[in-house]
């Protein structure tokens, strides 16, 4: 398609990045002044998409003022967020995506969606998509699923009429450390993820723990996942992966199958999902649960495209044999899916103790690593003090010596001598007679 002469021209996707990171933007940030979603700036950041229309002047706008050294509410781009179509939650445009997938026939009324509204996951499964485009919803203009609350000014004077806090006594983390973001990250996603892994292996305490050791990953490598595009996926990447280890089945814990659900609805929906292969759980988890598009949902499970489209169709086609209500309806699927775990009680870990228990395993790793270190410098000084300093010849191999007379001994009758052994037993003894002792 060719470009038209009066769209603006772009800057190359690292420029766009670069501008962006040379005044400290989150993409989040970007995504709410231009009112689109995270993932169309990071589609843009990225080269694999490009803006369309309205989004592209908003956006060539919003590059050129951070060019000029102007934040964003400054340059003049807010108009593109007044234009943007008004905003959708994530699970709406999730299901009219998914609904478009799973339209058997698309008829005249379905063409007037677009040309990608009627692919399913056998036609995605045949060729590699790039994108699973919501239906009549560009993903380029769709608005955020939700606007982060203003951030509260950590200068400003306490309000004499606020409530008291009942952890005022507790050491309160400054909002630009750290431990504060790492705190706000598991306050905000440890409830789902612990539903998440619930749904994943149907035991409350297996879900709480992948959980918890999760966060700990997450902290023992925080400036890496600090740094991460979405922090909240490397987290349940690493919390899904530890609920489906195989390693669990040699746990004695886990050999006795978890209790069920009450509800009967929640049973029948958690038999279903762990009578489904583990890859083919996550996958559906992802995509319907969660509300992940196809690329992303491949991406997380280190799968291709078409092969995470064709553990999804499985999966679905074994749900609606379980479900016959949540055939052909994505949103069934997901009410049941995210409805799963919530009556249930789940632990969530709390950061201060995902914190602590993180550095105190580091601790028992380290010093499991230097009393290792000092075994092996211990077992090579013990060698050297005890190997040999000097040549030992080695005894010289053994020779024959000359002179000595053959070994004799008993041995076998010659056929001489056996005839003469028999001539001196048959004749008679003919010496004189033999002395017998005589009694009285």
């Amino acid at each position: 398609m060719s470009q038209s002469p009066a769209m603006p021209p772009l800057p190359s996707p690292k420029e766009r990045r670069r501008l962006r990171e040379a005044k400290s933007l989150s993409q989040a940030e970007v995504a709410a002044e231009m009112g689109v979603s995270r993932s169309a700036v990071r589609a843009w950041e990225s080269g694999r998409r490009h803006p369309r229309g309205r989004s592209r002047v908003a956006y060539a706008h919003l590059l050129a003022g951070l060019a000029d050294g102007h934040a964003p509410g400054a340059s003049g781009t807010g108009a593109g967020r007044g234009e943007a179509h008004p905003p959708t939650s994530a699970a709406t445009r999730k299901a009219a995506g998914t609904v478009a997938y799973d339209q058997e026939a698309a008829g005249p009324e379905a063409g007037a969606a677009g040309p990608e509204a009627g692919r399913r996951p056998e036609a995605v499964a045949e060729r590699d998509p790039e994108a699973a485009p919501a239906a009549g919803v560009d993903p380029e203009d769709a608005a955020p699923a939700a606007t982060a609350p203003a951030a509260e000014d950590p200068d400003a004077a306490p309000d004499p009429m606020a409530a008291p806090d009942r952890y005022a006594k507790r050491p309160v983390p400054s909002p630009h450390t750290p431990e504060a973001a790492f705190d706000a990250l598991c306050t905000r996603t440890a409830p789902s993820l612990v539903r998440q892994a619930y749904a994943l292996t149907g035991r409350p305490g297996l879900a709480e723990e992948s959980v918890e050791r999760a966060f700990q990953l997450a902290w023992q490598r925080w400036p890496e996942v600090a740094m991460d595009r979405d922090p909240a996926s490397w987290v349940r990447a690493a919390a899904h992966e530890y609920a489906l280890s195989p390693w669990h089945r040699f746990r004695r814990a886990h050999r006795t199958p978890g209790t069920p659900p009450a509800e009967a609805a929640h049973r029948a929906v958690l038999t279903v999902l762990l009578s489904l292969p583990p890859a083919r759980r996550r996958t559906l988890l992802l995509y319907d649960g969660i509300g992940l598009d196809l690329p992303e949902t491949a991406a997380e499970t280190e799968a291709t495209t078409p092969t995470a489209a064709y553990r999804l169709l499985h999966a679905r086609r074994a749900v609606a044999e379980a479900l016959p209500d949540a055939e052909g309806e994505p949103e069934v699927l997901h009410r049941h899916l995210d409805a799963l775990g919530r009556t249930e009680r789940l632990r969530q870990p709390r950061p201060e103790r995902v914190r602590l228990g993180s550095e105190r395993r580091a601790r028992l790793w380290t010093r499991a690593a230097i009393a290792f270190t000092a075994l092996i410098i211990g077992a090579t000084a013990l060698t050297v003090r005890t190997a040999p300093t000097r040549y030992e010849p080695a005894q010289a191999p053994g020779r024959a010596i000359s002179g000595v007379p053959p070994r004799m001994g008993p041995g076998p009758l010659s056929y001489e001598d056996e005839v003469l052994r028999e001539k001196l037993r048959a004749e008679p003894h003919r010496g004189p007679g033999r002395l017998l002792p005589v009694a009285g």
